[in-house]
């Protein structure tokens, strides 16, 4: 007799997966995968993440935890699958639940905004799709996330999109789980989404496609446009139109500082730019940064031959500089205002700045777009969805192939930066200049978006509010807060405000950079590195300005093994603002006369050369310091480059366009001497050479140079005494001076030929944007 195999016991699942799991398609995912399975059960979100209970046939709910991971939707990062067996309830077919609240903190995490896919572009394009020209497409893959979501779990409800509510058809696929749109929430179409609306003083308000069809007219005529889009306002004009581009550069009160620039099509740049490989990816990958590229120069044969008005245009957008920002578009409207195939011929290429004033943050607000910004353009493409959090543009360059980001904001925050180590759960404040700021708990950090220059309440107060909203949306409660040692900052009196004083860690600056470097790449901190950290102001232990130190650290301590020799800083932001004056200091540092023959001297009114001259002799006004940013000024004035800087950085981004434009060259020298058991580097040698090549014709571009190759070759000699020293085999490169292209490329080949392995930024910037994870790092390992 032949007996029936046993019947199958079903299995019951339940599984939790953490990490970027909500806004990316994931309940759909999960619903798909369970379907294609057998399996029978549910799925939902929670404050934690997603949760599914899975029951059907052992091998099958054995299969699906194996995939949940495994095959995760592109936009998703799991960070952990926790599975336990529960009892079996029978359940037929699968289903996706109302979201749950939870009580516990939770990890589940918001994606950052996504450029539009390339499905809704087409549909975009298509006249037969209801959702032709719809300039608030989005799907399951792409569009806002961040910077509407104001409440986990990530649900229509909790997001700024809870005051449209969807119409028969989208609720169709909102509900459909073989819709691309299925459980989208920011779904939308023309009858039901935001709107779009064209306000121009004098004139009617228009809506819809009117809007921006005259909105189109009016960039093609030369006006000054607010342009609404994910995570902010845009102030825009055509990038060819000279004119126009210098309106808005005074109404901006811009100086020379460049704009970014935005096109549809690079290929309208590429006579005047160099896009390798890596660039182009950068440009069309999902968070579409702005990405800074080599502009090229007259010799070479790719240059559209002069005068061109293309090219006289991008100087006026970007005057002085090496490099031209450039982004493609992210968002449908930005797409709409480029034009559709069969649309009027409208601009090529749009100048696309943030909408504030230097050093606030970017302006959301509808109201106060209207308000701050009437001097400034000549309407407003708006619309009707709020934007919840603020989200610069991010900025990124490419140093010897490898991303570098300068700026770290939308389309890379919130994603959780992984730690070495496990942290308590702590707040990092970050610097005062182009603050960011983090929280972490565990073995993972996030950081906030840009913030901006902490000097104005609306910094201060746009810094309280997305302290806040991080807090919320990753379930860190800060047990302990870090800030810079600096006793002026006003991110650390925020801190103190914060937390009370007693839980407040201050860490010194330079080590905070260095910490941040050793933390992106992983490093435990069991050995300590050579941390070559190069900027523009820190607070030092000694009191003194520091900015040109080569330290031995870990995260628990740091020692300075060498630094720049110390010159006066006199009149302190006055120093930074002319940097002539930061020459003549170097000058009589270096015992060089102030000759008038020298760019630098005669750049100074002599009433104000005499006031300088009492200064530096006495002392008055005048603290010590070891910037390397600092001397960066002074070269660039000395070479008559540049005298007053109108932005921050501009004598140093010019100097190293003059480097780039000549070429390499054999370096100047730096004096090196042990003095109190530390390495000094004396830049008197330079500055006498570098004079001596000016009065005998040398071009600035020579002697920019040839700086640069003497400040490569003076990290390479300390990195080599610090080997022989300690022998210590792994250096950092970081600090806001290493932005520099040439500088760090020179950097990083040489030391990798001396066998050293380089940690050089790549999550995090190297400015002081980057600080916030050293100071949480440090914190974590020195708290008592």
């Amino acid at each position: 007799m032949i007996h029936p195999p046993p019947p199958v016991v079903p299995l019951c699942r339940r599984v939790t997966v953490q990490g970027q799991v909500q806004g990316v398609g994931f309940r759909p995912f999960v619903f798909t995968l369970a379907s294609e399975l057998g399996l029978c059960g549910q799925v939902t979100n929670t404050g934690e993440g997603v949760l599914a209970e899975v029951e059907g046939p052992p091998e099958a709910v054995e299969a699906f935890c194996r995939r949940v991971a495994a095959d995760a939707p592109a936009l998703a990062r799991v960070v952990s699958v926790r599975h336990e067996n529960v009892a079996a309830t029978g359940a037929a077919g699968f289903t996706i639940a109302p979201s749950l609240a939870s009580q516990r903190s939770g990890r589940s995490l918001i994606p950052p905004d996504t450029a539009t896919c390339a499905q809704c572009l087409a549909e975009l394009s298509d006249p037969a799709d209801r959702r032709y020209r719809h300039p608030f497409i989005t799907c399951t893959g792409c569009g806002p996330r961040f910077t509407i979501v104001t409440a986990l779990p990530y649900d229509r409800p909790s997001t700024t999109m809870a005051g449209f509510p969807m119409c028969a058809r989208c609720a169709r696929e909102y509900r459909d789980p073989s819709d691309r749109r299925f459980h989208a929430q920011p779904i939308s179409c023309h009858d039901c989404g935001p709107r779009l609306s064209l306000i121009a003083p004098g004139a009617s308000t228009l809506d819809g496609d009117a809007a921006l069809v005259q909105a189109r007219r009016l960039l093609a005529a030369g006006a000054v446009l607010a342009v609404k889009g994910i995570g902010g306002y845009h102030l825009a004009c055509d990038a060819e139109n000279i004119e126009a581009v210098r309106r808005l550069r005074r109404r901006k009160n811009r100086g020379d500082k460049p704009f970014a620039l935005m096109t549809a099509d690079l290929g309208h740049l590429e006579p005047f730019v160099a896009v390798d490989p890596v660039e182009r990816a950068l440009l069309a990958s999902p968070p579409r940064p702005i990405v800074l590229l080599r502009r090229r120069t007259e010799g070479d044969r790719r240059v559209a031959p002069l005068p061109n008005a293309l090219a006289a245009a991008l100087e006026a957008v970007a005057p002085g500089g090496p490099d031209l920002g450039v982004m493609l578009p992210y968002a449908p409207v930005h797409h709409l205002l480029f034009g559709l195939p069969g649309d009027p011929v409208g601009p090529r290429l749009l100048v696309m700045t943030s909408a504030n004033r230097g050093g606030e943050p970017i302006v959301t607000d509808d109201r106060e777009a209207r308000e701050r910004l009437a001097p400034l353009v000549d309407g407003w493409l708006a619309h009707d969805r709020p934007i919840h959090v603020p989200c610069d543009d991010s900025l990124v360059r490419v140093v010897e192939g490898v991303p570098l980001p300068l700026r770290r904001s939308r389309g890379f925050v919130p994603t959780a930066v992984p730690l070495p180590l496990a942290v308590g759960p702590v707040l990092a404040v970050g610097g005062d200049l182009k603050n960011t700021f983090a929280v972490a708990d565990g073995r993972s950090a996030w950081l906030s978006g840009h913030i901006g220059d902490m000097d104005d309440l609306a910094t201060l107060s746009a810094f309280d509010r997305a302290v806040d909203h991080l807090v919320a949306v990753t379930g860190v409660t800060p047990r302990r807060v870090a800030a810079d040692r600096h006793p002026g900052y006003r991110s650390g009196k925020r801190a103190r405000h914060r937390a009370g004083a007693e839980r407040v860690s201050l860490v010194q600056h330079h080590h905070a950079h260095i910490a941040a470097a050793m933390a992106e790449h992983g490093l435990d901190g069991a050995l300590p590195v050579i941390g070559v950290a190069f900027d523009g102001t820190g607070y030092g232990d000694d009191g003194a300005v520091w900015g040109g130190e080569v330290l031995v650290a870990d995260y628990a301590a740091h020692r300075r093994f060498g630094q720049l020799r110390y010159v006066p800083l006199p009149g302190g932001d006055a120093a930074v603002a002319r940097p002539y004056r930061m020459a003549l200091a170097h000058l009589w540092a270096a015992g060089i006369d102030w000759a008038p023959d020298l760019p630098c001297v005669e750049a100074c009114p002599e009433t104000e050369r005499r006031v300088l001259a009492r200064q530096l002799a006495t002392g008055a006004a005048c603290v010590p310091t070891s910037s390397m940013g600092r001397l960066f000024d002074a070269v660039s004035s000395l070479a008559g480059v540049c005298h007053r800087a109108g932005y921050e950085a501009q004598a140093a981004i010019e100097w190293e366009g003059a480097a780039y434009a000549h070429g390499p060259a054999d370096g100047y020298r730096f004096a090196l001497a042990l003095e109190d058991g530390r390495w000094v580097a004396d830049p008197a040698p330079v500055l006498v050479d570098l004079v001596a090549d000016l009065r005998a014709g040398a071009e600035a571009g020579l002697t920019a140079a040839r700086f640069h190759t003497a400040v490569a070759e003076l990290v390479g000699d300390l990195c080599v005494r610090a080997r022989e020293e300690h022998g210590l085999e792994t250096v950092a490169l970081t600090g806001g001076v290493f932005a520099n292209a040439l500088l760090l490329s020179a950097c990083v080949r040489g030391l990798a030929a001396d066998g050293f392995t380089v940690l050089r930024h790549q999550s995090v910037p190297p400015n002081d944007g980057g600080l916030a994870l050293g100071q949480l790092m440090v914190a974590a390992r020195t708290a008592n």
